[in-house]
């Protein structure tokens, strides 16, 4: 069984809650094979507002039956973090929990990291970087590139290309990137359990340019990149017009599909994902998964939030296989 290291997220939001909702469901063996790393008294406080029975115990240290391990990590100025609050303090505690979990993993003390939401204006605020988890795990992990991965039960989606404008999306959808990321998504099904991937690509144009009246991407740039995974072996097709390779994907042609930009994956991957779809970082040298959602401070502390995303995010956490080898070295 994989050991799961679950960082809080920011306290001003639901993370805290979610976790502890999501603990609650665990088997007594499930919850010893799962680190909680996050500041105690709010996940003290989260326990006690949705009825949780059981503990937390800080590390190390023997943890009773039923229990749950807690490395706990002391947010600075506790006091000042006021529930669905931006603050610098919320910022700087997030960033904490997930720089432990980070060095847990790459020692081999936990084997897959699984994080619940932080705030980037927060992370900003505390000087932490303007992007996020992606931009924390690829700094502290000195991954030179990570994908992001939306998968669900029905099919899996990554992206050449996320946070960029759909103008600078066309732009950096080259070959060489493209390659890489076909890679990466033959290596990541493998981490999910499948033994031989099905990888589709998704055309960047429209009907894939039709012969270059729409565009010659799709013909000049996706399509040698498609080439060139099949003579490494990967089993891959396309490129797909965008508008049919989903339906595809979840009649169970294949197994993950390669967005060339961020809402031609995202759209698809949430609408029909819903509370199972789970955002994986595919390209680090460890294991993460995490909530497809935001910190949704409007409901924090009210003990309304619903922990489907993190049940989610935790089984597929359970499922991965460990790495084959170190992708952010190929």
């Amino acid at each position: 069984m994989n050991r799961i290291g679950i960082t809080m997220g920011d306290p001003a939001g639901i993370g805290p809650e979610v976790v502890c909702k999501a603990l609650m469901t665990m088997s007594d063996a499930d919850r010893a094979a799962t680190l909680v790393i996050g500041d105690p008294v709010f996940m003290r406080r989260a326990a006690a507002l949705v009825g949780a029975p059981f503990a937390f115990v800080e590390t190390p240290g023997a943890v009773p039956a039923g229990d749950v391990p807690l490395l706990a990590i002391d947010a600075p100025n506790r006091d000042a973090i006021l529930p669905g609050q931006l603050s610098v303090d919320a910022g700087e505690i997030g960033y904490l929990c997930v720089e432990r979990a980070v060095h847990l993993a790459l020692a081999g003390e936990i084997d897959v990291v699984c994080t619940a939401s932080l705030n980037k204006t927060s992370l900003r605020q505390a000087g932490r970087g303007a992007n996020g988890h992606a931009g924390i795990l690829a700094a502290l992990t000195g991954a030179t590139k990570s994908y992001a991965v939306l998968a669900s039960p029905q099919f899996s989606v990554i992206h050449v290309s996320t946070h960029v404008s759909l103008a600078r999306a066309a732009e950096v959808c080259r070959t060489p990137l493209v390659l890489e990321t076909i890679r990466a998504a033959d290596l990541h099904m493998r981490t999910a359990g499948v033994a031989r991937p099905r990888v589709v690509v998704a055309g960047l144009n429209p009907h894939c340019g039709e012969g270059g009246l729409y565009g010659r991407e799709d013909d000049d740039q996706v399509g040698p990149a498609i080439a060139a995974a099949r003579a490494e072996g990967i089993d891959v097709a396309g490129p797909v017009p965008g508008d049919v390779v989903f339906q595809q994907a979840i009649d169970g042609k294949y197994d993950i599909v390669v967005a060339q930009y961020h809402d031609q994956g995202h759209i698809p991957a949430k609408l029909i994902g819903g509370h199972d779809c789970v955002n994986v970082t595919a390209g680090l040298p460890i294991l993460r998964t995490s909530v497809d959602h935001g910190t949704a401070f409007d409901i924090a502390w009210t003990g309304v939030a619903d922990p489907s995303n993190m049940k989610a995010a935790i089984a597929m956490a359970r499922r991965m296989k460990p790495l084959a080898r170190n992708p952010a070295a190929a």
